[in-house]
């Protein structure tokens, strides 16, 4: 391993521009290719992912390549939810009961830019963009680009080829098709897809709704998000079946349809959605699915990264977080691991793997939460408890929520199984009587109902270890 092998990475989306940053930092020499334009110059958002929600893992990968400073001004914080029920009443939903946590609503484009903007201030960074991956030979250890431009095939040699080009990955294909190796891989889709829509600024540039929430619309079997922008607007999106129920988007073809579906299940949206018809039949509808797949590596001469490694649904906000933190976590391994790629790429794995399966699950997990739970009666007593608990004692108590969103010290799995059994604790407790959820308890109180939550969590990760769950 030195600083003059040539290192090849495949997608400048936003796990590979921050993989770039951190390792021209190191003083490796990258080339970085993307298949689409400048988005700099050009506009690719083409109806999709146009904001995401940034929080503490992604906010740590930020300081590590110091870029902190630069992308707070793009950010919105949002404190909690804000759920809209279907005659157009609301209530608020905090993320924590600690008054410093809180996600961030960023624009994908503008947190892209400013991370190429950074990589290309080094001199040991090339950037070439309109060039397709096409195919990694995993024998010569070359990858093969189309250029859109120039409508030419390149055939590019590297030491190391990482592939951090989302879940249509060319590395990770090549890695099936070639069979060089035994490579496991599963891509899962919901039966649900989505699409995007806008809720513009008002007439003098503001927002129309609170900007401080990330604002959801559940109906059971499909829901609608909202989330702030910076010029006042924001982007909606439409979560439905493509088959299934009354209203799904196979027959949603008319605009007098797609009108009723809003007028009956969405009202007080349709109403701030002033170009519906034009953004439900010009925007496309994407599909939502999970990537597993191992091994990430090959002989130590390529490895996956990101979304092409682990792709996720975005119903905990933490896909982009997640390959933030991957690049993190490969950081502190090139740190501490000496020796050859081969051996780095393995102790990458083995410390990444089963976090970026569990961010997978819990990604699932809170997606029938958030369209079928957050206005259940007993889910909103279990959150107002757990608000409780961690206003009170903010060193003690930690929501599943909070463990997986603002504590960047505990790992994806281990929140997943302690919060998996607290929930299961606090919703059993509530179900039978067995603790109070109302507001006006005092601290003893709190502090009883704390130690029965912790106790029976505890049991439940007993039972768990005895029945050989994880």
């Amino acid at each position: 391993m030195t600083k003059q092998e040539n290192i090849l990475i495949i997608g400048a989306g936003l796990c590979g521009s921050l993989l770039a940053l951190r390792l021209a930092q190191r003083g490796f020499k990258v080339d970085l290719y993307e298949s689409r334009p400048d988005l700099r110059t050009t506009d690719i958002s083409a109806g999709r992912s146009i904001n995401l929600a940034l929080s503490d893992r992604g906010l740590k990968a930020m300081r590590l390549v110091g870029v902190e400073d630069k992308v707070t001004p793009l950010c919105i914080p949002m404190y909690g939810r804000l759920i809209h029920d279907i005659e157009g009443n609301t209530f608020s939903s905090n993320y924590s009961g600690r008054e410093d946590e809180y996600i961030n609503s960023i624009s994908r484009g503008g947190l892209n830019a400013v991370l190429l903007d950074e990589a290309e201030q080094h001199d040991n960074v090339t950037i070439h963009f309109n060039k397709k991956c096409t195919h990694v030979n995993l024998e010569t250890n070359s990858a093969s680009f189309k250029c859109y431009k120039t409508k030419q095939e390149i055939q590019c040699n590297a030491d190391v080829i990482f592939g951090t080009d989302g879940a249509g990955s060319a590395l990770r294909k090549s890695y099936y098709l070639e069979k060089k190796f035994l490579f496991s891989y599963a891509q899962d889709y919901l039966t649900h897809g989505y699409k995007e829509l806008e809720i513009p600024a008002d007439n003098i540039g503001n927002h129309q709704i609170s900007k401080s929430h990330l604002h959801i619309w559940p109906r059971g079997q499909y829901m609608l998000i909202a989330l702030p922008n910076l010029d006042g607007s924001f982007t909606v999106t439409l979560f439905l079946s493509y088959d299934d129920g009354d209203y799904n988007f196979n027959n949603l073809t008319t605009i007098e349809k797609v009108t009723e579906f809003f007028e009956t299940q969405f009202p007080d949206a349709l109403k701030l959605i002033p170009d519906l018809n034009k953004e439900f039949f010009g925007n496309p509808t994407g599909a939502l699915g999970t990537v597993k797949c191992s091994p990430w590596q090959h002989k130590g001469k390529t490895l996956l990264m990101g979304d092409a490694a682990h792709a996720i649904v975005p119903f905990y906000g933490q896909g982009m977080n997640a390959s933030f933190e991957d690049v993190v976590v490969f950081d502190e391994i090139l740190n501490t691991h000496t020796g050859d790629w081969n051996a780095t790429f393995k102790a990458y794995e083995k410390a990444r793997k089963e976090d970026a399966d569990a961010i997978a699950d819990l990604a699932i997990d809170n997606y029938y939460e958030m369209r079928d739970h957050v206005a259940n009666p007993i889910f909103k007593e279990k959150r107002g408890l757990e608000m409780s608990l961690e206003k009170t004692f903010p060193t003690e108590y930690f929501s599943k929520y909070s463990m997986v969103t603002f504590n960047e010290n505990i790992n994806y799995a281990k929140a997943m199984k302690i919060g998996r059994a607290q929930d299961k604790a606090l919703l059993n407790m509530i179900s039978d009587n067995d603790i109070a959820t109302n507001h006006n308890m005092n601290e003893a109180e709190l502090k009883d109902i704390l130690k029965k939550i912790q106790q029976e969590t505890s049991d439940i990760l007993s039972e768990d270890k005895i029945a050989g769950l994880k």
